[in-house]
C-alpha cells in the first residue's frame, strides 16, 4: 500500500491513526522477510542498493528486483545466471542483460554525472567477464567508461598505442590474472588512482587469483589500490566515488 493509500484511508475514517502509522515503512528500509531492502543507501553513501544474485534462488531475485522496481529504485543485480534473467525480465520487461558481465540492470534515466571518465584497461580476453562487470557497473552509477581490452605485458607494446587514452582518465581499473603483473605496469606509467583487480584466470600455480592478488598488493608502484579477486563491482563503486569527487 502507497503512503498516499494509507493516508486517504486514515481520512475516510477506514484505519485510525496508530494503525495508519504502523504501515509506512520504517525509514530507508523495506521489509521483505527473507531480505531487507537498503532504500536509504544511495543519498547515505552515494552507491545505491544493489542485489548479489549469487546464492540467492531465482524467486528471491525476481520479488527483490521487483520490489524495487515498484518502488522507483534503479535496479542492478550481479552474478545473474539466465534463469534468473528470464525471472526478472518478467517484471521488468526493459532489464539489459549483458551476457558476459552476468548482470542486469534497469535504469530510469542513463545520465552522466561525472566530469571524468574511468578507464578499463584489460590484460586478455579471458579477464572480460570482471571488467565487463566493472564496466557495467560503473555506467549504471553515472560514469563515462573507456575500456582498453587485451593489453597483457606478454604483448606490452599494445598498451602503448592507447597509453594517452588511459592518461587521460580521472582513475583507472586495470583487470588481470595470471601473475598479475599489468597493474604495476600502469601505475608507473600514470599519475592517477590505480585500483588493480585480480582475476582467478590462470594455470593451477595462479591459485585460482591468488598470486596475482599478492603480486598487485606487492606492487612496488604508488597510487595502486587492491579490491579482491574477480571483484569487478567493488572496483566500479571505488572508482565512481574517486571520479565524482
Amino acid at each position: 500500500m502507497s503512503p498516499k493509500d494509507i493516508l486517504e484511508k486514515y481520512k475516510n475514517g477506514e484505519i485510525d491513526l496508530p494503525e495508519a502509522l504502523g504501515q509506512f515503512p520504517k525509514s530507508g528500509i523495506e521489509e521483505m522477510g527473507f531480505a531487507t531492502i537498503d532504500t536509504d543507501r544511495q543519498s547515505r553513501t552515494g552507491l545505491p542498493e544493489v542485489i548479489y544474485a549469487s546464492g540467492k534462488t531465482v524467486e528471491q531475485v525476481k520479488l527483490i528486483a521487483e520490489r524495487m522496481y515498484q518502488k522507483g529504485i534503479d535496479v542492478l543485480a550481479t552474478r545473474v545466471t539466465p534463469e534468473m534473467v528470464e525471472a526478472v525480465k518478467s517484471v521488468i520487461p526493459e532489464a539489459e542483460y549483458n551476457e558476459i558481465a552476468k548482470t542486469i540492470s534497469f535504469k530510469k534515466t542513463n545520465t552522466v554525472e561525472a566530469k571524468g571518465y574511468i578507464a578499463i584497461v584489460v590484460a586478455g580476453t579471458s579477464d572480460m567477464p570482471v571488467a565487463e562487470e566493472a564496466a557495467v557497473t560503473a555506467r549504471f552509477l553515472g560514469n563515462k567508461v573507456e575500456t582498453v581490452y587485451d593489453v597483457g605485458v606478454a604483448g606490452i607494446h599494445r598498451l602503448f598505442n592507447r597509453l594517452e587514452l588511459i592518461r587521460n582518465a580521472r582513475v583507472i581499473i586495470v583487470v588481470a590474472g595470471m601473475e598479475g603483473a599489468l597493474t604495476s605496469v600502469i601505475g608507473g606509467l600514470v599519475n592517477k588512482p590505480v585500483i588493480g583487480v585480480p582475476t582467478s584466470i590462470g594455470y593451477g600455480a595462479n591459485f585460482q587469483g591468488l598470486s596475482a592478488l599478492l603480486s598487485m598488493l606487492n606492487s612496488c608502484a604508488s597510487g595502486v589500490s587492491v579490491v579482491n579477486i574477480d571483484n569487478g563491482f567493488g572496483a566500479a563503486c571505488q572508482a565512481s566515488l574517486i571520479n565524482k569527487l
